[in-house]
């Protein structure tokens, strides 16, 4: 019997990450059929928003699939978002300054740049300000999916580069949704929910390795702060932060580290059921009475423009101006061309854009379609532009060698 070389944990996730992008993107064309055939269209809008729980914050009322996907489910998506950025914080490619440099500066300036055309582009219209976080959301398993669609012609640096700069982005997209995002606090939940972090704080240190512990204590928390006013999902990334990493350089998938254990679990209920079931549930627009003037309201064209303009003038611009400043080194092997399409890809905000699109318009159902609207233009445009650039594009080793054959 020949001993198989563990898959280490970063080719895994993109592995997971390319066939999680193709069912991901099935899940959102069904949502976009049933909600607008005449046979389903009105059983999806009832059964979104059929009551099926307890009232857990009164903020929110009775319990709702739509509520239990968006704020439970997708707690789950989070805790394994914050589980990913820790592992390669601390055993993975942004382990080192020098590695953490290049994806910091891509992805602000990927999130900056989209917020500003898109606040420009709404001006002063009353009640689209709340929306400046929509278009800078990078949906990386949709973009790693369309990237997957090309084979060898995209290099693995520059996947594993659309990655580090995806998960800084979801950082980023945490601490907006957690600081802008929040209304009214509950100062008894956030007591509750800050007696739990504690408690997590305290099995980290006392190396509590089972993760039975975490878990329960995190669904306390996410109880907490689905209750105190701050987005329950929050509470994925907090638990994510204690449960303890042993660094396993050479052998990430080591069954003696909780955190490996988990994100292994995790991943493929995320890339297969959770993320495709919220897209299923979020991207169900209706076209009935469909106007081509929709493509001229504020708020769909700040969005669209922020999400395929914005993403890849803040990419490619700052990592070409952290290149020619010697700031940092674009990869190896890796053409302007190819950085190019990495930065349109980057421009598919799908799932973290319709999800913060929710959190600012709560209440508003023509905003949240118009938000629908505008992420699924403008990720179109950047998944198509993208998957163009990469397949035309040629790496720089191709480029020498035309270069050296004599004519």
């Amino acid at each position: 019997m020949t001993n198989r070389k563990p898959l280490s944990a970063m080719r895994a996730f993109l592995t997971g990450e390319a066939a999680g992008g193709f069912v991901l993107i099935g899940a959102a064309l069904l949502a976009l059929l049933v909600a607008n055939l005449p046979a389903t269209a009105a059983l999806y809008e009832h059964a979104l928003h059929a009551e099926i729980g307890p009232v857990l914050a009164p903020a929110l009322g009775p319990m709702t699939v739509h509520l239990w996907i968006n704020d439970a489910l997708m707690a789950l998506f989070f805790l394994l978002v914050g589980l990913e950025i820790k592992r390669e914080f601390v055993d993975g490619r942004l382990a080192r300054a020098d590695d953490r440099r290049l994806p910091f500066i891509a992805a602000v300036a990927g999130m900056a740049v989209p917020a500003l055309i898109y606040l420009l582009l709404v001006g002063d219209a009353p009640g689209l300000q709340a929306g400046w976080a929509v278009p800078a959301a990078t949906d990386i398993a949709f973009a790693i999916g369309v990237m997957a669609m090309l084979g060898s012609r995209v290099p693995s640096s520059l996947k594993l580069l659309l990655t580090t700069v995806a998960i800084v982005d979801d950082m980023g997209a945490v601490a907006i949704i957690a600081l802008a995002y929040t209304d009214q606090i509950s100062v008894i939940s956030l007591a509750g929910a800050g007696l739990a972090a504690v408690v997590l704080y305290v099995m980290n240190r006392r190396k509590v390795m089972a993760l039975a512990p975490y878990l329960l204590v995190g669904a306390a928390l996410w109880f907490f702060v689905l209750r105190s006013g701050v987005h329950a999902t929050v509470a994925g990334v907090i638990t994510a932060a204690f449960v303890p990493i042993i660094p396993t350089p050479g052998a990430p998938d080591a069954a003696n580290s909780p955190l490996h254990r988990l994100e292994h679990a995790l991943h493929p209920w995320s890339a297969f059921v959770i993320v495709p079931v919220f897209a299923f549930a979020n991207a169900g627009v209706a076209l009935g009475g469909f106007s081509w003037a929709v493509f001229g309201e504020p708020l769909v064209l700040a969005i669209a423009a922020g999400l395929f303009l914005g993403k890849q003038l803040g990419i490619l611009g700052a990592i070409w101006g952290a290149d020619r400043l010697r700031i940092a080194q674009r990869p190896h092997n890796v053409s302007w061309m190819q950085i190019y399409g990495m930065a349109l890809l980057a421009g598919i905000g799908f799932t973290m854009s319709l999800f913060i699109g929710t959190l600012a318009f709560p209440g508003s159902a023509l905003l949240i379609e118009e938000v629908k609207i505008g992420v699924l233009v403008g990720s179109i445009l950047s998944a198509l532009c993208g998957a163009a650039v990469l397949a035309l594009a040629a790496p720089p080793t191709a480029i020498r060698r035309m270069r050296a054959t004599p004519l």
